[in-house]
């Protein structure tokens, strides 16, 4: 089985890239490591590739990346996706921090981009305030969430850390309690992409900024029930969610099967489990306004 160790980064078509460009650099606060005419890298202050932004006819979140083990084979985990019915293959993009990719089409058809090799990118100077502390997870919008879910663990070794009901479901491929998620909607698309905060003190800078800039906050703070984190929302130019974060929970030990704990937890210790959906889950804060929720029941960009 292949095992993913991490999310890399995440790509996306866009039809104004200069706009999505701005927005990354002077509210999400990521770095331009490097620009051609029709696309743009950008990265962490950690030097750490997040974005790849690529002019195209619409807007779309088309691949992922993941890291697995340094020792991984292309050749074993090309004959295991192929045993699994897909078409993998390696290719190599000139994506700075990458060396060669092996790629495949998951079961929606988003193109999955393995690397065993992760070089660290150039760091440029600050420009937003948010200054994000690395790429954390993304959402997606499916019609049917156990699918999502089987694919993940049976291909790429995710586990489930939660489930809420039977219709929202989030999976780790290391210590953070989720690296995707997956909620039940009318047609597979992207939800949100999240970035993590160093702290509560720098998330509440990030939302200064944004109140600075004039951007909606969608939802939040609140800190969540399944993963503990605080969050707030707003969306992209191209209509996209995106999230700031921080403080979610982490499984350290696997073996112990729980996640480290925290004071605000409810359960002790905290497990995996199944959240019941008629029962508020958020430990507190505000809720999500009439425009996130007309998102997520139209579906996702």
């Amino acid at each position: 089985m292949i095992k993913a160790k991490r999310m890399g980064h995440a790509s996306f078509t866009t039809t104004d890239l200069d706009r999505q460009i701005d927005h990354y650099l002077e509210v999400v606060g990521l770095q331009l490591i490097g620009r051609e005419p029709k696309r743009a890298f950008l990265g962490t202050n950690s030097g750490q590739l997040a974005v790849v932004l690529e002019k195209g006819g619409h807007e779309n979140c088309d691949r992922l990346s993941f890291e697995v083990s340094p020792s991984a084979s292309f050749a074993d985990m090309s004959r295991h996706l192929t045993s699994q019915g897909f078409r993998p293959e390696t290719r190599s993009d000139n994506i700075p921090g990458l060396a060669d990719l092996l790629v495949f089409q998951d079961f929606k058809g988003t193109t999955i981009e393995l690397f065993t090799e992760s070089r660290f990118v150039p760091k440029g100077p600050k420009v937003g305030s948010a200054v994000a502390l690395k790429l954390g997870h993304l959402a997606f919008v499916v019609p049917e969430p156990k699918v999502a879910a089987d694919f993940y663990q049976r291909v790429l070794g995710f586990r489930i850390s939660d489930w809420i009901g039977d219709y929202f479901v989030f999976l780790r491929c290391g210590p953070d309690h989720h690296t995707v998620n997956f909620i039940r909607g009318p047609k597979a698309k992207m939800h949100h992409i999240a970035f993590e905060m160093r702290d509560t003190a720098h998330l509440h800078n990030a939302l200064d900024q944004l109140g600075q800039k004039r951007i909606e906050v969608l939802w939040g703070p609140v800190r969540h029930g399944p993963g503990h984190n605080i969050a707030a929302y707003h969306f992209n130019p191209d209509g996209q969610i995106i999230e700031f974060f921080a403080e979610l929970d982490r499984m350290s030990d696997e073996e112990s099967g729980y996640f480290d704990p925290k004071p605000w937890h409810r359960d002790l210790p905290q497990r995996p489990k199944v959240w019941d959906p008629s029962m508020p889950r958020d430990m507190w804060g505000v809720g999500p306004t009439a425009k996130f929720i007309d998102y997520a029941k139209s579906g996702a960009k």
